[in-house]
């Protein structure tokens, strides 16, 4: 029996199974990479044959037809469901079924091996990478059309698979620094109750050159120094650093520990997941999820189309002609002219700046009052800003079932009281985390959060 098998038997059923479980992962591994697999073969073909195949005609169900049932698997099951896992559970779908971070390990074993540069470690990335393909993904109607979603999705991976074969050796250094989603996920696990905890002074005491496997050392993919990891943020829960000189577990937390506890990572003053979680999840996500349902929007650019036609311009009211640009499918009768990509950019980037600006200006005010550090402080508006994507990721999930004949009139009802709650959680957490002007913090908080919780009501209410 090998030394993890000898833990999983020595745990008693008292001292938990969340334990014997990450220790199982370990044991397992072989197990996890056929899942990855599966997931990689089956992520391929939903997102690059659909793309070759005709539009599907009017008549056709998510059940009879290839197109609809990967769209519905993209957009109505995949996205809103990982967010809920990551919060949930940590970055389960990083470590164990994403197959952009298992194509990009895999192939790194194969490359260059060089090493990482100083240009990609550069914390915005994650920012500017999230924002791009947030913005690109609404000009060509990614959530709509195979085309552009091979675009995006498959321009994602062969990317990632690039990065694998310069960079790293059996690492996913495109997980940890480039993917367009990781700096969300990293946020959103601060708050997953299950994690993998170390015990830094059970480390410590090993004896030297002591290892639970006797085979390797751990190859943690995400590059992580698991001594000293604190944060669930760049963990991906792939279980391979289960018991290592029995110090690490899988465990259950107070969802509340990573934002309000006293370790390093609470003491985080790195403005690029503030601006992301800010300006990216409750601005630019907000906006892209809300334009298209927008009479503001509309009369907006019908506003404009008539400026231009009283001047004669007339170049912005021609079509771009290019899918992989703005959305042209004649057939579809859907089609973006010039004015209607420059109009939905100037509508993602008007409610950008209003919302995000609007938080950041509370998040200053209630930071100056409290002492604390306003990207700390950001922090507590995590469940806010992971409520507030993932109801706007199940907008796509009613709405396809809605075309399927199954109409969910309860769903705003319950989408909102989800962002009340979620709303609640961010304030207290403002309360625990100030020393001084607790109730200053929980207001800021929640006047912060007031805007963006306006916006998704007058959606849901009025339009």
């Amino acid at each position: 029996m090998n030394a993890v098998a000898e833990q999983i038997a020595d745990i008693g059923p008292g001292a938990g199974r969340l334990a014997r479980l990450g220790l199982a992962m370990r044991r397992y591994r072989n197990a996890i990479i056929a899942a990855q697999w599966l997931v990689v073969l089956a992520y391929l073909a939903l997102v690059a044959v659909p793309a070759f195949l005709p539009l599907p005609p009017d008549q056709t169900h998510i059940w009879n037809n290839l197109t609809r049932f990967a769209q519905f698997m993209f957009w109505g099951v995949w996205w809103p469901f990982v967010i809920l896992s990551i919060m949930a559970l940590g970055r389960v779908w990083c470590g164990v079924l994403c197959p952009e971070g298992a194509l990009s390990e895999w192939v790194s074993r194969y490359g260059l091996g060089r090493g990482i540069p100083r240009w990609m470690k550069w914390g915005g990335w994650p920012f500017v990478a999230f924002v791009m393909t947030t913005v690109f993904g609404q000009m060509t109607s990614v959530y709509e059309y195979p085309k552009p979603a091979l675009l995006i999705l498959g321009g994602s991976t062969l990317a990632a698979i690039a990065v694998g074969l310069i960079w790293g050796r059996e690492k996913r250094v495109w997980c940890r620094h480039l993917c367009p989603v990781s700096g969300v996920f990293g946020l959103l696990a601060k708050i997953a109750p299950v994690h993998f905890k170390v015990d830094q002074s059970a480390w410590g005491a090993a004896p030297a050159g002591h290892r639970t496997s006797r085979q390797h050392v751990v190859n943690c993919a995400p590059l992580i120094n698991i001594r000293r990891m604190e944060s669930a943020s760049a963990c991906h829960m792939c279980g391979r650093c289960a018991g290592e000189r029995d110090a690490v577990q899988l465990a259950l937390r107070s969802p509340n520990t990573e934002i309000v506890g006293a370790g390093s990572h609470a003491r985080e003053t790195d403005r690029w997941p503030a601006r992301l979680l800010v300006f990216g999840m409750l601005g630019v996500a907000l906006g892209a999820f809300q334009w298209s349902a927008s009479p503001w929007f509309v009369a907006a650019k019908q506003a404009t189309a008539g400026w231009l036609v009283d001047r004669e311009l007339w170049w912005p009211l021609n079509e771009a002609g290019h899918w992989w640009l703005l959305t042209y499918y004649p057939e579809a009768n859907d089609v973006f002219t010039w004015l209607d990509g420059g109009m939905l950019l100037a509508y993602i980037a008007t409610e950008t700046l209003v919302v995000g600006g609007w938080m950041w200006g509370w998040l200053r005010l209630a930071a100056m009052l409290t002492g604390l550090p306003w990207q700390r402080l950001a922090l507590t508006l995590i469940p806010f800003a992971g409520s507030s994507v993932f109801v706007g990721l199940s907008l796509l999930t009613t709405s396809q079932l809605a075309g399927e004949g199954i109409v969910l009139p309860w769903a705003h009802g319950v989408r909102i009281g989800l962002l009340a709650l979620a709303t609640l959680w961010s304030a207290s957490l403002a309360w625990l985390l100030a020393k001084r002007n607790r109730a200053v913090a929980a207001l800021g908080i929640s006047m912060a959060a007031a805007l963006p919780f306006a916006a998704w009501g007058t959606q849901f209410l009025a339009w």
